[in-house]
């Protein structure tokens, strides 16, 4: 969602081409979003073994790989567009069916905008991921 010019809310406007992110164990971080993103309608698009690539269509938009720089953890916040408010409790269900950590249950976030509802968990390599539905029910 992007705040236009006019002021007008708009779903399906994308501000990131792709993101990537360094797992420590890429098989469970593969198997985590196969079962979180497959609500909101994405998928694996790419796979290069230890390196594979989500999306909702063709073009994958989320990576995932093994560490290649730098050592230590530094926290990332993703968001993943859902397209219903079941979407979220859906991603919701199958995070905590593989045990991730819940930083905050589906709910509307007010502060935020009206109809801003999400939910936040942690997938298995301690990043904050989300998914947002900016509709409403």
């Amino acid at each position: 969602m992007t705040l236009l010019r006019n002021g007008v809310l708009a779903q399906n406007v994308l501000m990131l081409d792709h993101l990537s992110i360094q797992c420590g164990d890429t098989a469970e971080s593969a198997a985590f979003y196969d079962a979180v993103l497959a609500p909101l309608g994405g998928g694996r698009v790419m796979d290069f073994g230890q390196v594979i690539g989500f999306g909702t269509g063709a073009k994958p938009e989320f990576w995932i790989g093994p560490p290649e720089t730098g050592e230590g953890f530094r926290e990332c916040h993703i968001a993943f567009v859902a397209p219903s408010r079941a979407a979220v409790r859906q991603f919701f269900s199958a995070a905590t069916r593989l045990g991730a950590q819940v930083l905050h249950e589906p709910r509307l976030w007010p502060e935020y905008h009206p109809n801003y509802y999400g939910t936040f968990v942690r997938d298995p390599d301690g990043n904050n991921v989300e998914a947002v539905c900016h509709m409403p029910e």
